[in-house]
């Protein structure tokens, strides 16, 4: 009669191999899954240069103080004149730059119609960005 080998370290070698390739079939799948979640982190959005804000600052109290506050703090001479840091609470600031360029006509008489410069627009738009008070109402 010949003698039967232990299968138990045969097995336990199998079993070891198993679990190694189902790990690394298991990492694969978690990696691929997280690879395909990922998404980069958007670019930060260019600060506008100080000089810009500046600019776009004159040209509100230029164009637009005598009904508007202009600033981070004060209330509009004009009564139905919204203070100009409050304007991201109806809207993007950004998608004025269009209305800057065709020329801004609102509902009432006494706002008179506006048309500037791409530069200016920009300035006018980087100085608005500045001074916005996000806090609703």
């Amino acid at each position: 009669m010949r003698d039967i080998p232990d299968p138990a370290p045969i097995v336990g070698v199998m079993t070891r191999a198993i679990i190694r390739s189902f790990a690394a079939v298991l990492g694969l799948v978690l990696l691929t899954a997280c690879a395909a979640s990922y998404e980069p982190p958007l670019p930060e959005p260019a600060s506008a240069d100080q000089a810009s804000i500046e600019r776009g600052h004159q040209l509100a109290e230029h164009f637009c103080s005598t009904c508007h506050a202009i600033g981070a703090t004060g209330e509009s001479r004009h009564p139905v004149a919204p203070p100009f840091r409050t304007l991201s609470r109806n809207y993007p600031v950004n998608d004025l730059a269009e209305a800057f360029a065709e020329g801004i006509l609102v509902g009432h008489r006494d706002m008179p119609e506006f048309r500037f410069e791409p530069n200016q627009i920009d300035d006018l738009v980087n100085y608005l960005q500045s001074i916005q008070d996000h806090r609703s109402g």
